[in-house]
């Protein structure tokens, strides 16, 4: 890209349906005309919703993001199971539906609370000999998946309708949604599949106002100088994390990759965010059990933000 700047931050995009996650990155790359973009974790085409996209050296905290929990709401067709479970695939069977009730339905629901093991489905990105699963099973071949744990922190239904529900789920990352539906319905005395699936929110950014795609390409079209508005602080990723702050003399150390030893009332051991004297975010750091602060990941130039209006 001959126009790129350095642009930092966190745009929280709103991915549109039918649009796969890398081309919803590559066109707010364009938008910002950023050197650097990468997301935080596919969303599939069929799927809406939030897609954290990282630019610059907020790169660098893409992983923090990628390993969070993450919500989703999701409606699942009853009676109906298809081949990919969601509405990509054909039919695969037809099941009866069972009068439900919402107190029927909550009992079955609690029942997925908590940590479980889960295979994850042949239609999907993760790779088995370097190749992804949804590749294999174009071509119809099944391939032994081993169970992983996930963990379900909550789990409600928002309607109930005679051949669907839909529902509100916040779990951890490696949670496939559409093995979740199919093992819902199988509970419920049925089958089925997602018809309907919208990410909500990443952590921590459950409650944030998310841009949509078109907004975001209009806004660089009519007035670039305001994309920043759509951009958050990379240290936003880790705002949850314990902070230290160091004075300038420390701060030098630390970006010369020297270890920093800390007061007993400064820190506790464990994972932080850490910020110069300034208050600039400097990367972050890992605490050890003699409070020795060890550099983990550190950000050039405290990750500022290039003026967008300096580009055109």
């Amino acid at each position: 890209m001959s126009d790129s700047v350095a642009v930092d931050g966190i745009v929280l995009l709103d991915k549109p349906f039918g649009l796969s996650s890398n081309a919803a990155l590559q066109r707010v790359k364009r938008a910002f005309r950023a050197e650097k973009a990468g997301h935080t974790g596919s969303l599939d085409p069929l799927a809406s919703g939030m897609l954290p996209i990282c630019m610059g050296e907020a790169t660098k905290l893409s992983s923090v993001l990628l390993d969070a929990h993450k919500e989703y709401r999701f409606t699942v067709r009853l009676g109906v199971r298809t081949t990919t479970g969601d509405l990509e695939g054909d039919v695969a069977e037809r099941c009866a539906v069972p009068d439900l009730s919402p107190i029927a339905v909550n009992a079955v629901l609690a029942g997925f609370l908590g940590r479980r093991e889960q295979v994850p489905p042949m239609h999907s990105a993760l790779k088995h000999h370097g190749k992804p699963l949804y590749k294999f099973a174009r071509r119809g071949v099944q391939v032994e998946r081993s169970a992983r744990e996930i963990e379900i922190t909550s789990l409600e239904f928002e309607m109930l309708d005679p051949d669907s529900i839909t529902l509100r789920v916040r779990c951890s990352k490696g949670t496939y949604v559409r093995s979740l539906a199919e093992d819902i319905a199988g509970a419920l005395g049925t089958c089925g599949h997602v018809s309907e699936l919208r990410r909500l929110g990443v952590d921590p950014f459950m409650s944030e106002t998310m841009v949509e795609l078109g907004r975001l390409e209009q806004t660089a079209t009519d007035d670039r100088a305001r994309l920043a508005e759509w951009l958050l602080p990379a240290d936003r990723a880790v705002s949850e994390w314990p902070r230290v702050e160091l004075t300038a003399d420390l701060a030098a150390r630390l970006l010369n990759g020297q270890n920093i030893s800390l007061a007993p009332a400064r820190a506790r051991p464990g994972a932080v965010r850490i910020y110069g004297p300034d208050c600039g975010f400097l990367g972050l750091g890992v605490v050890d059990a003699e409070l020795k602060l060890r550099p983990r990941r550190l950000i050039a130039a405290s990750s500022r933000l290039v003026a967008l209006s300096a580009s055109g």
